[in-house]
């Protein structure tokens, strides 16, 4: 019955799976015991199943009392309570819970370190999960130094090709996509990508997962059509080798329909997610984390359409589900709400946007922090509807703070902080402070061409502004 379940849940088939290992952690618990090492490894792996499932508080239930009985049963530093532990931590990770899952990590990390030794795999584990934490909590400057280091002693410990060590050097390539850093991560991923294709074979899960990243920089970078052959290359094999449904082929279904998006392809992409939320809805389930956002990409589409109706009902169901199931606090919770004000922004029922963005930048203030890049880009949402209702003035100091706050957070080259910049440059343009705008822009633009290329879609926008700036000040 485990190997069966084990089928399943390395098929994605996570539904089937969870019937069997409640009926084999039922039978271990009555036949060897609750505090039995095998009782407790079925109970990890039915709270692993949760977890995929999306069903993080029941996850989290098993994985408290797994942990606790580890703990009292092989020691605080064993290895399996480590893990245990560590299991724990990413639960509360998923649960937008980042400060606990820190707390967690730190620990295991330092524990590894002292008992396990500091070149050893479950300490690299444990210092790659930590890091994990420090991106979603936009700490990447913080996640780079940890990754770096990772990464240089899996090359001296295991070896350059080794799969824990392409793992470390995609990780890197990651913080470098969410510092803007995108030309350092195509260098790493193209050298993942080809090494895994050497190593792993060509259609290998990391192997794909390696190509998946890469066209996910070029995406960054407004390369769609470099983007586009690769997704669906992978999303073709994916479907052959993972099969159909798998969680890991649907993302790559998605993934192919938002560079469809980027390119404009509207009605290429929408019957991409649609069959990706339908197949979502019957494996995953209504109210499984990856089902809610295949529905909000669905809805993202038909604002790009202008078909707002059809978004709006869309996302008031994905807002109150997320409310329900996540919580009111949660990530992806705020996310959903930011994605209904964007429709009733497009509407021009800019009141009810208002509303929303004020609660998202509140509520995000409180749990995520003040200087997290989830705030700045609240705060400027909340600022872009002031600027539509004509209160320049009103915006203007929330994107003043936002920009200050994105050059020493994010840094002054950092695509967010350009945004930042040029949204307060439309703002100064607005209020008739044409020199103050154009310094802004001409600069915004120059950085722009070196850092994100001089075809890169934001720089042409830019310059597209400047343009008409110019023109409207019946300049040249």
């Amino acid at each position: 019955m485990s190997r069966i379940a084990l089928v399943y849940t390395e098929g994605g088939h996570w539904n089937n799976a969870e019937p069997l290992q409640v009926a084999v952690m039922e039978t271990h618990k009555r036949v060897l015991g609750e505090e039995h090492p095998d009782t407790l490894i079925s109970i990890t792996n039915l709270a692993s199943t949760y977890s995929h499932q999306g069903r993080w508080n029941d996850a989290e239930v098993l994985e408290v009392a797994v942990m606790e009985t580890s703990k009292h049963v092989l020691g605080e530093e064993h290895p399996a309570t480590l893990m245990r532990v560590a299991n724990l931590a990413s639960t509360y990770h998923y649960q937008g819970r980042w400060n606990d899952a820190e707390a967690l990590e730190v620990a295991v990390m330092e524990t590894s370190k002292r008992v396990l030794g500091e070149e050893h795999l479950d300490t690299l584990t444990s210092i790659a999960n930590l890091v994990s934490t420090y991106q979603s909590q936009g700490r990447w400057n913080d996640a780079e130094a940890l990754e770096v280091a990772v990464m240089e002693t899996s090359k001296r410990v295991l070896g350059e090709e080794h799969p824990s060590t392409l793992t470390s050097i995609a990780n890197l390539a990651s913080t470098y996509l969410n510092q803007g850093r995108w030309n350092d991560a195509e260098v790493l991923e193209v050298a993942v990508m080809e090494i895994s294709k050497r190593v792993l074979g060509e259609e290998h899960p990391s192997t794909l997962t390696s190509i998946a990243n890469l066209a996910s920089t070029y995406r960054n970078q407004g390369r769609w059509s470099d983007a586009e052959p690769l997704e669906m290359a992978v999303t073709e094999t994916s479907k052959r080798v993972l099969g159909e449904e798998h969680p890991d082929t649907l993302t790559r279904i998605n993934n192919l329909a938002l560079t469809y998006l980027n390119q404009g392809r509207w009605n290429d992409a929408e019957p991409l997610q649609v069959a990706v939320m339908e197949t979502s809805k019957r494996v995953l389930g209504e109210e499984h984390p990856d089902t809610l956002t295949s529905i909000n990409n669905l809805a993202l589409t038909y604002n790009y359409q202008g078909r707002w109706n059809d978004a709006e009902p869309l996302q008031v169901a994905v807002m109150e589900t997320s409310k329900r199931v996540l919580g009111e606090e949660h990530p992806a919770t705020l996310m959903s709400i930011t994605s209904l004000a964007s429709t009733y922004w497009n509407q021009g029922r800019w009141n009810d946007a208002e509303a929303l963005e004020v609660a998202v930048m509140e509520t995000s203030k409180r749990v995520l922090g003040e200087e997290h890049p989830d705030t700045l880009t609240s705060i400027a949402n909340l600022a872009s509807t002031y600027r539509k209702q004509g209160r320049w003035n009103d915006a203007e100091p929330l994107q003043v703070a936002v920009m200050e706050t994105s050059k020493r957070v994010l840094g002054e080259e950092h695509p967010a902080t350009l945004m930042s910049i040029t949204s307060l440059a439309s703002t100064y343009w607005n209020q008739g402070r044409w020199n103050d705008a154009e310094a802004l822009q001409v600069a915004v633009i120059e950085t722009s061409k070196r850092v994100l290329g001089e075809e890169h879609p934001d720089t042409l926008t830019r310059i597209t502004n400047l343009a008409s700036m110019y023109q409207n000040q019946g300049g040249t």
